[in-house]
């Protein structure tokens, strides 16, 4: 019983300790676009995340092009009255590596519409659909191996005007810091773009699930091919466990080499080619493990790799490098293309037979650098309160992908930042309805500015002072109103401004006045209420802010005046009236006084008076 305990006890410990120092599971955000609630997909039941408050455009049915595409029912199509550029934005991912997958769709009832349109993450294209592309399953979706840093990615769609962007779904998988190094050259401003990823020796297309891979490996898409035709060479499989495997920091899954194809005696040269896109870097990765059971020692199979003619492995020897038969090996390189095709060759030079198990191509692209946030924050922020119509876009970043900036956004590099910024608006002539705010002054680096021909209402902002690289500034022939700041004066950069056709009023500042006499074109006509230049009307006296405030105290004082001796002028003529209503009644009653003195006469007849004697009447004056 004591033993049966310990022994108990050891276990636990050892599960604890596994458990405890084992590595937690990647990041995974899967949305099933287009849908209303999340979903699970079978046969491996994965979870697929709700599409709600990511992105704009309009969810619809989808056709599904290909057996490999998810088993989803739904997806989002972008139409072009939304504007050209349309993006997922995804917060809350964690800083890391991933692999971003993006398959795309068609809508249900369209299936012959094929739209054509082209991929970004973070700025940067990873992918441009071709004609025909819902017919072959290594294109039905696009793939980059892309650092997240900044808690969030952005994947836009930008359209060509050949069709609606349509997608199913989008998978951003978290896979090994260091996954797919290749060398000097490889780091956070690098992204791997999938160009095809092979499985030889086998007909069945695998991710790395169906192998039951580790989830490290980022769930990678291995298209089947058995051979590569015309009896150049014959498929080998194996049921026997393969060595050194899955391991950090790629992860590739054991089954990966458990099938390949070996050339033949009339072929002994085993050669794939491929279309790539010229003029780029790719990284190319060779899969080997020997599963041959006539291969029994290191020496018995050697070769060379050339890729276009170029020999860039010597001396291959599966089983001595790896250390052992059924042992995977894998060889990297580097190489810049120059051509639209590239071959990959193996040729004996020992036993006369090559044999490659899968083969993985990298397109290697600079990421682009982002403009600044704070002005893209800005820009938004224009859009909102200028009301820029749908057809603009405005989403994702300003300007990158360099091939589809914002429409009306001038972009400049600078070198010394890596960063871009905007230089300048051109939105005239747009039916823009909104006003304009003060976060417009975040915009640093405007040096022009064209809102003419719209109907923006409010105020000119202040803070454009601010913007002291500005060159050019055109609002006219708006509804702006109030008077034009005092900061533009601060403007000395300012060659050209337009305000006319407005309702503006009040004084030109004297700074923009005096700026006239140094060949600077400003034009303030037709604002019926503007002053203090040639051209526009005289100005009244100009009082400082103290004087206007005296005035408006006493202006005030005499209005409380002229009410208090209002309402005492009124009271005193009401009491007048009134007293002349009763004078006036007075005298229009004459039968009445009349009849007044008749009854003192009457009394005084009835009552006469009585004689007095001198003590009543008092001392006389005679005695």
């Amino acid at each position: 019983m004591l033993r049966f305990t310990l022994l108990w006890l050891l276990v636990f410990l050892f599960a604890s300790i596994s458990s405890s120092s084992a590595r937690p599971a990647p990041y995974a955000m899967r949305i099933s676009c287009g849908a209303r609630q999340n979903i699970r997909t079978p046969p491996t039941y994965t979870r697929w995340y709700k599409d709600f408050a990511y992105t704009g455009g309009i969810p619809a049915n989808a056709t599904a092009p290909s057996h490999i595409t998810p088993p989803l029912k739904t997806l989002r199509y972008f139409p072009l009255s939304e504007g050209p550029e349309n993006c997922y934005i995804i917060n809350r991912v964690p800083k890391g590596h991933y692999s971003v997958r993006i398959f795309f769709g068609l809508v249900e009832h369209e299936i012959d519409n094929e739209p054509l349109f082209e991929v970004s993450v973070e700025g940067t294209i990873i992918h441009s659909l071709k004609s025909g592309w819902s017919k072959n399953d290594e294109q039905v979706f696009a793939e980059a191996l892309v650092f997240l840093l900044d808690g969030s990615v952005s994947i836009c769609f930008h359209s060509t005007g050949h069709g609606d962007p349509a997608i199913i779904s989008i998978e951003i998988l978290q896979i090994d810091e260091r996954a797919y190094y290749f060398g000097p050259g490889w780091g956070r401003g690098v992204i791997l773009k999938t160009t095809s990823r092979l499985t030889c020796g086998t007909s069945k297309p695998k991710f790395d699930e169906d192998y039951s891979g580790d989830h490290w490996g980022g769930d990678r898409f291995w298209h089947p091919i058995r051979t590569f035709g015309k009896n150049a060479d014959a498929p080998r499989s194996t049921e026997s466990g393969i060595k050194k495997a899955s391991t950090v920091p790629n992860f590739y899954p054991e089954a990966l080499y458990q099938s390949a194809v070996v050339s033949t005696d009339s072929k002994p040269d085993l050669a794939y080619t491929m279309d790539v896109d010229p003029n780029k870097n790719y990284s190319i990765w060779l899969h080997f493990a020997e599963i041959d059971a006539t291969i029994t020692s290191a020496g018995k199979r050697v070769f060379d790799v050339l890729i276009n003619g170029d020999t860039f492995f010597e001396n291959v020897d599966v089983v001595g490098m790896s250390g052992d038969r059924y042992t995977a090996l894998v060889l990297n390189t580097t190489v810049a293309l120059s051509g639209r095709t590239l071959t990959i060759t193996l040729h004996p030079k020992k036993g006369n037979h090559a044999i490659l198990t899968a083969i993985e191509v990298f397109q290697v692209i600079v990421a682009e650098s982002k403009t600044s946030p704070e002005e893209v924050r800005a820009l938004q922020s224009l859009k909102k309160s200028l009301g820029l119509p749908n057809r603009f876009g405005w989403n994702g970043d300003p300007c990158v992908p360099k091939e589809h900036p914002w429409s009306g956004a001038d972009c400049h590099f600078d070198k010394s930042g890596r960063k871009w910024f905007i230089d300048g608006l051109g939105l005239d002539n747009q039916g823009l309805r909104g006003s304009l705010t003060n976060e417009i002054s975040k915009l640093h680096h405007l040096q022009s500015i064209n809102l003419s021909g719209n109907s923006i209402h409010g105020a000119i902002p202040s803070s454009l002072g601010a913007v002291t690289s500005l060159e050019i500034l055109d609002l006219s022939y708006n509804f702006l109103n109030g008077s034009i700041p005092e900061s533009l004066g601060k403007l000395t950069a300012l060659r050209r401004l337009n305000l006319n056709g407005n309702s503006l009023s009040g004084r030109v500042p004297s700074a923009l006045g005096g700026r006239l006499l140094n060949g600077a074109s400003f034009n303030f006509t037709d604002n019926h209420g503007l002053c203090g230049i040639p051209g526009l009307p005289k100005c009244g006296p100009h009082l400082s802010a103290g004087a206007k405030v005296g005035i408006a105290f006493a202006v005030f004082l005499s209005l409380v005046l002229l009410v208090i001796c209002s309402i005492c002028w009124w009271k005193r003529r009401q009491n007048i009236l009134r007293a002349q209503q009763i004078a006036a009644a007075s005298r229009s009653a004459p039968y009445a006084k009349s009849r007044t003195q008749s009854s003192h006469d009457i009394q005084m007849s009835r009552n006469p008076s009585r004689g007095r004697t001198a003590s009543e009447n008092g001392p006389s004056l005679l005695s």
